[in-house]
């Protein structure tokens, strides 16, 4: 992927974006990320308005490179924290969760490009049809809150990039160089990445959480919540609980009353690793250490550049 519309579009150096994820994402990683030359992401569904504020300061202050927010578009305060985000002159919004359309024609005419989350074709038409400036293809495989089409990114992104115009990124266990030009090969023209970045040095999670993803195997990670909200994470008491749970048939309700308040932030942010609720992607088996946000921008970018390099060298190897 050299310098194409998504580098374009977000004025970046290399079009890989830093998923903002609830816990991780505040902004010590983002504005790591942003220096590095890729894109960082404040994820703002784990903030009150006036810690938005905060981290969106303190990100201006530790870079002067383009950074964004990731905002649920079913956040509570949803339009106390977009008026935040304009106040302070944010340039770059990353939606998801919600229907685009409620908020992108505000967003565009305060001058701020828009990015939109899909897990599906029908989203991605939606999304466009909407007007935001590019989408991101989020495939089963990723971490936290996903698609209930279970569709994986090897179906999704050739399908969305058949469906959409405008810049296409790919995400859902995407972390390496390798995986990169697979996205490129699909059509995409840049990645998303989150779980990596959620082991980062930089990153707000707890050490205990990063250090049980680093120990994560093949299988660690399943998709529960399916009657609420699907939502990938690593197999724990509280994960059990909720799988057997759903296999008596519990409902709604139920479920509700077991999951309660501030289970991620109980596991990925306070390190409670049988209580909290482990959101981290599939991909996660494969990360084996904890690095600077720009040792993995830097891996990623020159894993991909030689792997090219090396097909358009040596076409029938």
């Amino acid at each position: 992927m050299p310098i194409n519309r998504v580098s374009q579009l977000l004025n970046i150096s290399y079009p890989i974006i830093q998923a903002g994820m609830v816990w991780c994402s505040g902004w010590k990683l983002a504005a790591a990320v942003s220096n590095a030359g890729a894109l960082g992401l404040i994820g703002a569904g784990s903030m009150y308005p006036d810690i938005l504020r905060e981290h969106i300061r303190k990100c201006k202050r530790a870079t002067k490179l383009p950074f964004g927010v990731n905002l649920p578009l079913l956040y509570p305060d949803i339009d106390v924290l977009i008026q935040i985000i304009i106040e302070e002159n944010v340039k770059i919004v990353f939606t998801s969760a919600g229907n685009p359309s409620s908020w992108t024609p505000h967003l565009k005419r305060n001058g701020i490009i828009v990015v939109h989350v899909v897990s599906s074709v029908k989203f991605a038409k939606k999304a466009q049809e909407a007007g935001v400036d590019a989408v991101v293809a989020e495939g089963f495989e990723a971490g936290g809150h996903n698609g209930r089409e279970e569709t994986t990114s090897l179906v999704l992104i050739p399908s969305v990039r058949n469906a959409i115009d405008i810049p296409l990124i790919a995400a859902g266990g995407f972390a390496s160089g390798r995986s990169m030009l697979a996205a490129e090969v699909l059509g995409a023209e840049g990645i998303q990445v989150g779980t990596r970045f959620a082991t980062a040095i930089e990153s707000s999670a707890h050490d205990s959480f990063k250090q049980t993803v680093l120990q994560s195997i093949e299988g660690d990670t399943a998709v529960t919540l399916k009657q609420l909200t699907p939502v990938r994470l690593i197999k724990n008491s509280f994960y059990n609980q909720i799988r057997e749970a759903e296999l008596r048939g519990a409902n709604v309700d139920e479920l509700k009353l077991l999951l309660g308040k501030s289970r991620s932030k109980l596991g990925i942010f306070q390190g409670d690793l049988n209580e909290g609720e482990l959101e981290i992607g599939q991909i996660a088996s494969s990360i084996t250490k904890i690095e600077p946000a720009a040792n993995i921008v830097s891996d990623i970018w020159m894993e991909y550049q030689s792997l090219r390099r090396n097909l358009e060298n040596n076409p029938t190897s």
